[in-house]
């Protein structure tokens, strides 16, 4: 098989010599699933945040996104996909406990259930301490800024980071002098250059959104059509993943944010301008009302770096009252987030270990091939394939722009993914098996017939059984409910669960029963940090 242009060989056989393969047993990786709480009418739930789930604040491992409906479980970092998605089910079977009471269960789409109007998407609240505050008022924000029906979309963000061996190695073989940190800084920029270079096949391969309920789109521009077969549903015949589309995390006014990932302090400087300078259509929302209650953080084009919609983030872990950008001035890139992975609705628990086993693959394949400086041109052009796959992703005509020529999407993706099974033969040897590669080689299959695709499957099912999206969706939440209430955590499981939840509780109440600035002050300190960032590092 031949490799991809930009994969060296060099570097491949680099990775196999014992030592250095042993290495990617260090990987690590961590998941972040959104699912909405809702009624078994299939209409968001309207209750709040469960008490016996504990504080949304503080708790490690549940807390919430957007709306105080949209839940969010958090897994530990692990170096094996198994014990991930074991933590992740217990988190799961934990929570169902819990949503039985209100018999409320969990939405598996990452398009939303039935919705009403803003006032019935309730925001989600974390309390009285000013970091409570800052991230309830931050959602107040985004409300006023694009509306809270885009809030309630949800999906899994997947965390990867690469250990200190495979680094040492890597810097070695490159002949590079710098710090390990600086090196370590670098290369994942690179990885994210080639990333965003190359993620519309994730949403072709893992998209599954190609259909939202009508009233999703109540009173918005779109080009949906009405799904032929059942009532209350739009659609495109093409679509993979509407989530990633102009419906989802988009907006017009970061269209003319052109973020710079060639190195850390251009990243930190392009952000920091968007949150510091002021933005003249939140100008006119203000601040904070007549009554003098905050309507958002700031009148930036980004109240924080989070509202930047990307499809995957530079991260380092923060300190509490730490921006992220902060953290990154002072300590460089700690791993990457992923943010491009639609819900899997017919997995119970969002994704699977074929899907993440793809997916690390895919990530080293981009961490090992040659990773260029963009420019604004090949900026837009991402954005124009991304717009491309998201609409139009399973039409066997698809033309993608690279370079200066248009190049047909199954080429490049066989490309992609010929990249990735080199890079899944490293990991197969590192771990035993070949599951990686079987991972990868399932993907094949995709390209060459689209009928296998999460999205096909979606609109297939609802074809045949004649029902709407909701309907659809209502009866795979169902299914899960009735999957985990068969295997409740029990024991010392169950007791484990439930002293986090109330360690939770307590933590935030020491939290606010220490403070002792006032909001507007927090608020001061917090955005001082990124006048510290706005001239890079």
């Amino acid at each position: 098989m031949s490799l991809p242009q930009g994969l060296h060989t060099s570097l491949l056989e680099t990775f196999t010599e014992p030592t250095a393969n042993a290495s990617l047993r260090g990987i690590l990786r961590g998941l972040e699933k959104e699912s909405l709480r809702v009624t078994p009418a299939g209409t968001l739930a309207q209750t709040d945040h469960p008490h016996s789930l504990g504080s949304a604040l503080t708790h490690p491992h549940i807390t919430t996104d957007y709306s105080e409906a949209l839940l969010e479980f958090i897994t530990d970092p692990f170096d094996d996909v198994a014990p991930l998605l074991a933590q992740l089910d217990d988190i799961h079977r934990f929570t169902y406990q819990q949503l039985a009471a209100n018999n409320e269960r969990l939405w598996p789409a990452s398009m939303p259930c039935i919705l009403g109007g803003d006032d019935e998407i309730p925001v989600a609240r974390y309390g009285s301490s000013n970091s409570g505050k800052m991230k309830t008022v931050y959602r107040i924000g985004l409300g006023h800024r694009y509306g809270r029906a885009m809030q309630t979309i949800a999906g899994i963000h997947y965390n990867f980071s690469m250990p200190d061996d495979f680094w040492r190695v890597l810097q070695t073989q490159c002949n590079n002098q710098q710090s390990l940190q600086d090196f370590k800084t670098e290369r994942y920029f690179g990885l994210i250059r080639n990333f965003r270079r190359n993620f519309w096949l994730l949403i072709y391969l893992f998209g599954a959104s190609p259909a939202v309920s009508s009233c999703f789109v109540k009173n918005r521009t779109h080009k949906l059509q009405l799904f032929p077969a059942a009532e209350h549903t739009m659609y495109l015949p093409f679509a993979t993943s509407l989530r990633m589309g102009d419906l989802g995390y988009q907006s017009d006014a970061q269209k003319s944010l052109v973020v710079n990932y060639n190195n850390l302090g251009d990243y930190l400087k392009t952000l920091c301008g968007a949150i510091t300078q002021s933005h003249p259509a939140y100008e006119q929302i203000g601040v904070k009302d007549n009554a003098g209650n905050y309507q958002q953080l700031n009148n930036s084009l980004l109240q924080i770096e989070n509202e930047f919609y990307s499809s995957i983030r530079p991260k380092r872990t923060t300190g509490r009252g730490e921006t992220a950008l902060q953290a990154l001035r002072l300590r460089g890139v700690e791993y990457v987030e992923v943010r491009c992975v639609d819900l899997n609705p017919y997995a119970p628990l969002g994704i699977t270990a074929e899907q993440m086993q793809l997916m690390d693959a895919f990530l080293l394949y981009c961490l090992l091939s040659d990773s260029p400086e963009t420019d604004e041109r090949e900026f837009y052009q991402g954005q124009e394939n991304q717009k491309r796959i998201v609409n139009n992703g399973r039409d066997p005509q698809l033309q993608l722009q690279r370079g200066d020529k248009d190049i047909p999407m199954p080429q490049w993706a066989n490309e992609i993914l010929r990249g990735c099974s080199a890079c899944a033969a490293l990991l197969d040897q590192a771990k035993g098996g070949n599951y990686y590669q079987q991972a990868v080689a399932a993907q094949f299959a995709k390209i060459d017939n689209a009928e296998l695709t999460p999205s096909a499957q979606v609109l297939r099912d609802m074809q045949q059984s004649q029902q709407s999206f909701y309907a659809h969706v209502s009866t795979q939440a169902e299914q899960h409910r009735a999957y985990f209430a068969e295997r409740p955590l029990i024991g010392e499981f169950f007791a484990a669960f439930t002293q986090m939840s109330e360690t939770s509780l307590q933590s935030q109440k020491d939290l606010e029963a220490s403070q002792q600035l006032s909001f507007d002050q927090y608020l001061e300190n917090y955005y001082a940090q990124y006048r510290g960032c706005s001239c890079g590092t």
